[in-house]
This record gives structure tokens, sequence and C-alpha cells, in this order.
């Protein structure tokens, strides 16, 4: 009688354990696709609006100012002065360079940090040119996401 009390009691705790673990599980699921969602909002502010519409002020506030840029054409840059630079070096050129989204994947790390990993294409006054692949690491920053570090690469010409 006494194991059975241990059993029944044993029983119990794992009950209770694996809805705990169950509730976990599923708090983490929300976490993971509430990240996954305002990053893909953020991405959307980056490019379909900052980047495309050439919104400088917009472009200043998501980018980090301790950013970290590697390409695979243009090397490393870890200055947020030439980040900018480049960006109005963009802006002021005839020839209207617009990204547009692919794919993309958002991986959680905590609720602080999030890897976007995906595929972009870019246009030149609206004609396919470029194909490149891209990892993101946002940072949450009081209650936005920016921009930290970006790795972009495989670029490859495309012609339509």
């Amino acid at each position: 009688m006494y194991f059975s009390k241990i059993k029944s009691s044993a029983l119990i705790i794992f009950i209770f354990l694996s809805y705990s673990l169950s509730s976990q599980n599923d708090q983490l699921l929300d976490l993971k696709y509430d990240i996954g969602s305002q990053i893909q909002e953020m991405d959307s502010l980056l490019f379909d609006v900052a980047f495309n519409q050439c919104n400088l002020e917009l472009f200043k506030k998501i980018i980090s100012k301790e950013i970290e840029f590697y390409d695979d054409r243009t090397g490393l840059n870890t200055s947020f002065e030439r980040e900018i630079s480049s960006f109005q070096d963009k802006c002021s050129k005839p020839i209207s360079i617009t990204r547009k989204l692919v794919e993309s994947s958002v991986h959680a790390l905590g609720n602080f940090c999030a890897v976007q990993l995906g595929t972009h294409e870019f246009y030149a006054n609206d004609k396919k040119v470029e194909r490149a692949k891209f990892i993101t690491v946002w940072e949450r920053k009081d209650d936005s996401w920016i921009v930290k570090r970006v790795i972009s690469y495989d670029h490859k010409p495309i012609s339509e």
C-alpha cells in the first residue's frame, strides 16, 4: 500500500511536470513566432521603406551605431558613418536601386536577439540585376530591433 501511494504521487508529479513543460514550450513557441513576425516587419521597414524609398532618417534608426557589415564584394565595414555615406551615395544616383525579399527565416536567440537568414534580389530601375543571400543579426534595443551585424554573400548577376 505504501508503494501504491508513492506510485500515485509520482504519477501526479509527472503529470504536473509534463503540463508545466508543455506550457513552457508553448510560451517559447509564442515568443519565437512573435519575434519572427517582428523581425519580418523590421526587414520590411528597413528595405521596403528606408532602402527602397531612400528614407535616411528611418535607415539611421534601424542600423546600429556598432554595425558590422560583411560583404563578399566590398569587404568589412564597421563604420556607421560609412554605412550612412554608402546609403546616401546609392540614393543620389540617377539609377533607382531597390531590394525585394525572396525568402527569409528568423530564429530567436532568447528575447534579446534574432538571426534572420534569407535570399533577396536587387533591381536597377525595376529590372532584376542581382540575387544574394544574407544573414542579419537583429538586436533588441528598448522596444524595437536594430541591425547589429550583416553578412551579405553569394552575389550573382541575373539577367531577366
